[in-house]
Formats: C-alpha cells, sequence, structure tokens
C-alpha cells in the first residue's frame, strides 16, 4: 500500500472513529450537551481536526441519521423489490426490520428512542424527513401492494394507516427489547415470530 493509500485509509477510520464516540456520547449526554471537544477527546484528537470531517455537532448528527437509514433502508428495499408475494415480503420486512434494530441497538436508541432536538436543526431535519421516509417508503409500498390486492381485511382501506400502524407494532417491541432488561422475557425469537403472527393475522383477509 503506498503512502497516498495509507493516509486515506487513515482518514476514513477517523471519520469512523468521530462518528462512533459522538454517537456513545449522544446517547449518554444527549445531543445538547454533547460537545465538539467532548468528542474530540474521547479519539484523542484535537477541535480542530473534527472540523476537517464535520462542519459541527449538526453535521455529525445528520450523518448519523442517514447512514443508519441508508443500512435499514438498503435491507428493507432488497425485500420489497424481489419477486415475493406481497403478504410474504411485508411478513419478511417486518422480521427484517426487528433484526437491523436488535443487531444495532445503539444505532437505533439514537435515531428512534433517545430524544433528539431537531427543531432548528435544518440538517438533522433534512435527515429524517429524506432518508427516514424513504426507509418508511418500503413498509408503505408493501402495504399498498397488500390493499389493493385485495389481501387486507375489509376495513383495512388507507395504505398509510396500516404502514404506520404496522410500524408502531415493531417499534414497541425492539425498543422494550432494548431499554427493558428486567422483564422476564420468553425466548426472542419466539416473541419475535408470535409478534409477527398476530400482526399478519390481524391485516389480512382470511
Amino acid at each position: 500500500m503506498n503512502l497516498s493509500n495509507r493516509r486515506a485509509e487513515y482518514r476514513e477510520n477517523l471519520r469512523e472513529d468521530i462518528l462512533d464516540a459522538a454517537r456513545q456520547l449522544f446517547l449518554v449526554h444527549g445531543f445538547e450537551d454533547t460537545s465538539i471537544r467532548s468528542i474530540a477527546s474521547k479519539v484523542g484528537a484535537s477541535p480542530g481536526v473534527l472540523y476537517h470531517y464535520f462542519e459541527d455537532k449538526q453535521h455529525i448528527m445528520a450523518v448519523l441519521v442517514r447512514e443508519t437509514f441508508s443500512r435499514l433502508s438498503a435491507r428493507l428495499e432488497a425485500i420489497r423489490a424481489d419477486n415475493d408475494t406481497a403478504q410474504a415480503r411485508m411478513r419478511r420486512g417486518l422480521r427484517a426490520y426487528i433484526e437491523f434494530g436488535l443487531e444495532f441497538p445503539h444505532h437505533y436508541t439514537l435515531i428512534f428512542v433517545k430524544p433528539n432536538t431537531i427543531e432548528g436543526n435544518e440538517r438533522i431535519y433534512a435527515a429524517f424527513m429524506e432518508d427516514g421516509m424513504k426507509t418508511f417508503g418500503c413498509l408503505r409500498s408493501i402495504s399498498a401492494e397488500i390493499v389493493a390486492g385485495g389481501f387486507a381485511r375489509e376495513q383495512l382501506v388507507d395504505a398509510e394507516e396500516l404502514a404506520q400502524s404496522l410500524w408502531v407494532s415493531i417499534h414497541g417491541l425492539v425498543s422494550t427489547q432494548i431499554s427493558i432488561k428486567t422483564f422476564p422475557w420468553i425466548e426472542r425469537m419466539r416473541l419475535i415470530d408470535r409478534q409477527i403472527d398476530i400482526l399478519m393475522h390481524g391485516v389480512l383477509r382470511h
């Protein structure tokens, strides 16, 4: 590896270290109470070094939001676009969402559970509205197929209502599994299977 490649690798690694440090500090102390200086200290760099990568902490938070949604969206989009039935893709999409949240609990908690100040932070708001809604669009699209195809229960005629109701349900499962450790949960995969079964039974026409 030549010197130029080593420098590029170092810069990329440092950028990832900054993002990881920021995510941890935002989770522990909150977005408002985390400073650029504290992030720089955690990675062993000067604040000036961080400004070579990010304009400010709002920029850092926006990147964390976009990267998390990008990872989740890639999984859901692959399911949305394949040739399986809408019912099967819905079931797989719900599972993929749940598994993502449990595989990346810190990413999930920062984006969906911890309150983030986006009022007045246009860059963060844009990240949620653009990348977040694109990700939600995968669930909305499959919901629309189920409704349009006549597979849903008679009272389920609004695809947006269906998509939002499903998201609220699976979000509840993920967030409680991450945050509530003292409850005597049944085996996790069994709980996930049963939750998805209940949701699909409530959605599909019989």
